[in-house]
């Protein structure tokens, strides 16, 4: 029986000389998770496909005028369900992380893209929905 623990005693020290310490990452040390901001517009039945690349072009600039942002992907609902309740345009923009998002919500260019959003005279209404993906294997 001593023989047996002196047996396990080695092959743990050895396998914490081999391996390190083993330790679960926190918070600090987890990497930053991208954050999608995903916005639906409806507009109204009379706004022409100018108006709306006008209002698409826009939107699209801020990928390039507010640091943080890492992607921004737009298209047309072609979903066959018809559950869109008159939403047709989706604008996804991907922020680096939630603290990019936060700094781009207050940013000067977005509350600008608003104001031309607004004055346009096509826009509706919006819906935003936020979230972290999750990435399953």
């Amino acid at each position: 029986m001593p023989r047996l623990s002196a047996v396990i005693l080695t092959v743990c020290a050895l396998g914490a000389v081999t391996l390190g310490p083993l330790t679960c990452p926190t918070a600090a040390q987890a990497p930053a998770q991208a954050v999608r901001h995903v916005v639906v517009f409806k507009y109204k039945p009379e706004a022409t496909p100018a108006q709306i690349q006008q209002i698409t072009d826009a939107f699209r600039a801020l990928s390039k005028s507010i640091p943080g942002i890492t992607g921004f992907e737009d298209g047309v609902n072609n979903s066959p369900e018809g559950l869109n309740q008159g939403f047709t345009h989706v604008y996804q923009l991907t922020f680096k992380d939630a603290a990019a998002r936060d700094a781009y919500l207050p940013h000067p260019e977005h509350k600008k893209f608003g104001q031309l959003l607004g004055a346009s005279g096509i826009f509706v209404s919006a819906f935003v929905v936020d979230y972290s993906p999750h990435v399953t294997r």
